[in-house]
C-alpha cells in the first residue's frame, strides 16, 4: 500500500490501472476510457493524470476505438505488458511466502473462504430497483433472456410470448432490473392473475452474473413487492430443460402444483404463499 506497490517503483493507484489495462487489452484493441473509469471508480480528472504518466514513462499508448473514432482508448506498451508480468509475478510470490505455512486442505479452505468473500460482496453491490418495462434497459434484458430460452429449448422460444409492458405496470404489476456497475445484468417481472395471486415471470441473470445468488435476490424483491401489493399467493412455472430454475423455486420454498395455465413452454408450475401478506 505505499509508494512502491510489490517492491516495483510505482505507486498503488498506478499499479492497479496498468494492471487492469494490461490485463483487458488480451482481449481486445484496447480499452475505453470510459470504462476504465467506470470500473476502477475513478475521478475522470484523475484517471487522465495516471495515464499521461505512464505514457510518459513507456507503459502505455493512447488510441482511438476501432468503431467509433470518439473513444479513446489505451493499451499497454511491450514495456507495459513486461511490467505487469512482473506485477503478477510477485504477488504470486507473496501469496506463496502467505500460505507456505499452512497444510494443503487449510489452503483449499483459505481459497474457497475468499471466493465466496468475493461472490458475495460483488452480489451485494448489484442494485435491485423497479423500472419502466418500456425502458431500453428492461427491453434490452428480455431480448436476452428469451435469445437464451431460444437456444436452450428444444422448439425454441418466440419473444411474443413475453410480457407486455401494460401487464406489468402500475396496479396491473411490476418490472425488476438488477444493475452491476451501471449495467443491466438481469431481471424479473410481477403480474396480477386473479385477486390475491400474483404469478411471477422472465427471472433472468446476464451469463457473466450468474452463480453470485442474484436470481434469488430478484426473486426475494418479486415476492416482497407482491406481497407489499396485498398478494397472498404467487405462482411460476418453468420450461423441464431448466433444471436449474427449478431447484432454485423449490429451496425458495414452492411447491409444485397442478397445472393452473396453458403455457406452452410449461412443463412444471409452483406456488408459494407469502407470510404476512
Amino acid at each position: 500500500m505505499d509508494d512502491r506497490c510489490l517492491g516495483q517503483d510505482r505507486p498503488l493507484g498506478e499499479a492497479r490501472l496498468l494492471f487492469e489495462i494490461a490485463e483487458t487489452a488480451e482481449r481486445g484493441p484496447g480499452v475505453p476510457l470510459r470504462d476504465l473509469r467506470t470500473r476502477l471508480g475513478l475521478d475522470a480528472g484523475y484517471l487522465s493524470r495516471m495515464v499521461r504518466s505512464l505514457q510518459a514513462q513507456g507503459m502505455v499508448r493512447l488510441g482511438t476505438h476501432p468503431d467509433d473514432s470518439r473513444m479513446r482508448t489505451v493499451g499497454p506498451t511491450g514495456a507495459g505488458r513486461a511490467e505487469a508480468a512482473e506485477q503478477n509475478r510477485r504477488a504470486d510470490v507473496l501469496v506463496s511466502g502467505l500460505l507456505e505455512g499452512l497444510a494443503p486442505d487449510q489452503r483449499r479452505r483459505v481459497s474457497d473462504a475468499m471466493a465466496t468473500a468475493q461472490r458475495l460482496l460483488r452480489l451485494a453491490a448489484v442494485t435491485v430497483v423497479p423500472v419502466d418495462a418500456r425502458t431500453p434497459d428492461a427491453r434490452a434484458c428480455l431480448d436476452a433472456y428469451a435469445a437464451d430460452l431460444d437456444a436452450r429449448f428444444p422448439e425454441g422460444f418466440d419473444p411474443a410470448d413475453l410480457v407486455g409492458p401494460a401487464e406489468v405496470s402500475g396496479d396491473a404489476g411490476a418490472f425488476f432490473l438488477a444493475y452491476e456497475e451501471g449495467r443491466p445484468v438481469g431481471c424479473g417481472a410481477l403480474r396480477r392473475t386473479e385477486p390475491g395471486v400474483g404469478e411471477i415471470k422472465h427471472v433472468w441473470v446476464h451469463s457473466g452474473a450468474r452463480r453470485l445468488g442474484l436470481a434469488r435476490r430478484l426473486l426475494d424483491a418479486l415476492e416482497t413487492e407482491a406481497a407489499a401489493r396485498g398478494l397472498a399467493v404467487v405462482r411460476l412455472d418453468t420450461h423441464p430443460a431448466l433444471t436449474e430454475a427449478r431447484a432454485m423455486y423449490e429451496r425458495a420454498g414452492y411447491t409444485e402444483i397442478p397445472a393452473y395455465s396453458d403455457h406452452v413452454y410449461a412443463g412444471h408450475w409452483f406456488e408459494k404463499r407469502l407470510p404476512g401478506a
